[in-house]
């Protein structure tokens, strides 16, 4: 066994040199790095796995030029756009998570900033949606006012999602339209307001592995509820089309949840957006480290359905956790 898997990652925190060993250790020893993840894992999640449903409340016409996104104002990808989803829509997914006891009903939103009375209209959305099924709520809305986010607070969202999604250092190879330090700014005005906080990244974007394991450790001091990790889905019509994701191998994606698990171990750390390409028939690998992920599609990509992702974890051998 390699010596970075003997040490006891709780008293002693991994160190920046030490997550890259993590990241390069020979694909020989990822037994026994999951070994490692799973005993944190367990110590704080157990054995269950939430499931969580995303709907795309508002799609397309942003105006950021986030390289990996179909709904950035650089894009071209042939995808629908609306303003705001009808509530017709909010809130069949919302009987969804209720009947199939899902652990959170995820609600994302296109854009940057909002106007006062967009927010007003959505928070009243939030509202019915509470009323109706009573499920918990995660929003993905981007920079919000401390008066905005208040009220939407008050209609009943208790997480907000703001990715970092990739490291400091290459954020601007990403985009360019506003900066890391805004996003880090809007995540701690969130959580001085109470707000529980979910933020992670996207790898395959052409970071190398510093920079992942430099997004994870900035993750760590962000110390989110939720730790998102996405594997690039080159999306059809969006700057990053033609990546070669050749190096996304099972091996290389379980190694960077396992770093996160380690780094983070109270988090909720959710395989995200490529899943189902990346990993598909290593789930019980992947519930060692893991202990959430979605059900339906990311947005603009589609996904596995809810049935048959309470099977996979069942039969990987771990607990659907019913909320």
């Amino acid at each position: 066994m390699p010596v970075i898997l003997k040490k006891d990652f709780e008293t002693s925190p991994l160190s920046k040199d030490e997550a890259l060993g993590i990241l390069d250790l020979n694909d020989g020893d990822l037994a026994e790095l999951l070994d490692a993840a799973y005993a944190l894992r367990k110590k704080y999640k157990g054995n269950v796995v939430g499931v969580q449903l995303l709907t795309n409340g508002r799609s397309g016409n942003c105006s950021q030029n986030c390289a990996y996104c179909a709904q950035s104002r650089e894009a071209k990808s042939d995808i629908e756009t609306y303003r705001l989803v009808p509530y017709e829509k909010l809130s069949r997914d919302g009987q969804a998570v209720m009947e199939k006891k899902l652990a959170r009903h995820c609600i994302g939103l296109s854009g940057i900033r909002f106007s006062d009375s967009e927010i007003d209209e959505f928070a009243a959305h939030v509202r019915s949606l509470k009323k109706e099924a009573g499920t918990h709520i995660c929003c993905s809305i981007g920079f919000l006012s401390p008066a905005q986010a208040e009220k939407l607070k008050d209609a009943g969202v208790n997480r907000i999602n703001h990715n970092l999604n990739t490291s400091r250092n290459y954020y601007p190879q990403i985009c360019t339209t506003h900066s890391y330090d805004e996003r880090l700014a809007n995540i701690r005005m969130l959580q001085g307001l109470g707000f529980e906080i979910c933020s992670g990244g996207i790898v395959g974007l052409g970071e190398n592995k510093t920079d992942v394991a430099d997004m994870l450790f900035e993750l760590r001091a962000v110390n989110p509820q939720s730790v998102p990790i996405n594997f690039l889905l080159p999306l059809k019509g969006t700057a990053l089309e033609g990546s070669d994701t050749s190096h996304l191998t099972p091996e290389y994606c379980l190694k960077i949840l396992c770093l996160a698990r380690l780094l983070m171990p109270k988090s909720d750390i959710r395989c995200a957006a490529g899943r189902e390409v990346y990993l598909k028939g290593r789930e019980r690998e992947m519930f060692k480290a893991v202990d959430s992920i979605f059900a339906s599609g990311y947005l603009t990509a589609g996904g596995q359905g809810i049935d048959d992702t309470i099977k996979i974890i069942t039969d990987a051998g771990f607990e659907y956790q019913q909320g």
